[in-house]
């Protein structure tokens, strides 16, 4: 019963970020750095709320660390929004997806982690994707592919900061150190960049945040109802939504080799996932 409940959090939660993804591709005419000012802004409306509800101190403890995840994930997040106007939304959004890959490399050189021989196949798996959709895919544009690889360097880090930080702070407290510095350096990178949104355009610049807000919602939930190595290899879901956007709403073409390359990348980190999860249960 438990891993319904989940696998239906984790439905919606994907369903949200996929939502997310196909209006970012939507607002192409809009500056990237327009789209996480107001991703991040109407996301604070939720996670200020939140904190103030449940009377949670919203300084946190690390604010160091708390400020670097802030900074961290906000390069990740433009240079990710960037990406999406230079590839099709269900490619930027696989090859986002190798972040584990390069934060199992950072946790090898500053947590002293150890990787076992079978994940790092794994990873050349998943990276081989990345290699066939550049090399075999024409459709696939070398600057796009440039923007969301450093996305996804970036987006490793964040992982390894979360880590660092651990249990010591709320994780809306992390969220809202995050959206805060989002907000103020989108806010500050647009206004000599501004775009004038026109009509809808209004409106599905503050619906990011709500889409947002709700994936990492019950992404969380479903994390909380079943174990990690039945609910992790679900968060792939959003590819497949996130593709079938791009192909029904922005009529994008994905050739058999793009196909291939995101089946590699995603297999290899579902893979990883389950072997970790396996290990840890041995």
């Amino acid at each position: 019963m438990e891993i319904k409940k989940a696998i239906k959090f984790m439905i919606i939660s994907t369903m949200a970020f996929a939502c997310m993804n196909a209006t970012v591709k939507y607002l192409v005419n809009v500056n990237a750095y327009q789209i996480v000012f107001f991703r991040s802004a109407s996301s604070l409306l939720f996670t200020f709320g939140f904190l103030f509800r449940n009377k949670i101190p919203i300084l946190g403890n690390n604010h160091k660390l708390l400020i670097l995840r802030g900074v961290v994930g906000v390069t990740s997040m433009t240079l990710f929004f960037m990406s999406v106007k230079y590839l099709s939304v269900g490619t930027a959004v696989s090859l986002r997806y190798i972040a584990p890959i390069f934060a199992a490399m950072f946790a090898v050189l500053f947590l002293k982690e150890k990787i076992k021989p079978l994940q790092w196949l794994f990873f050349i798996m998943a990276f081989s994707g990345v290699l066939v959709l550049k090399g075999l895919d024409t459709n696939v544009n070398t600057y796009g592919l440039i923007l969301v690889l450093i996305a996804s360097v970036f987006s490793g880090l964040v992982y390894i900061i979360i880590s660092k930080i651990g249990n010591s702070e709320h994780p809306v407290v992390i969220v809202n150190y995050f959206m805060v510095v989002a907000t103020i350096t989108g806010g500050v990178l647009s206004i000599n960049n501004w775009v004038n949104p026109k009509g809808i355009e209004w409106i599905l610049l503050f619906g990011l945040g709500v889409f947002g807000y709700f994936g990492q919602v019950y992404m969380t939930k479903a994390f909380q109802t079943a174990s990690t190595s039945q609910v992790a290899p679900l968060k792939y879901i959003e590819v497949i939504f996130t593709l079938s956007f791009g192909i029904f709403l922005f009529g994008e073409i994905y050739t058999f080799w793009s196909l291939l390359g995101i089946a590699l990348i995603i297999g290899g980190l579902v893979l990883n996932i389950v072997y970790k999860e396996k290990r840890l249960n041995n």
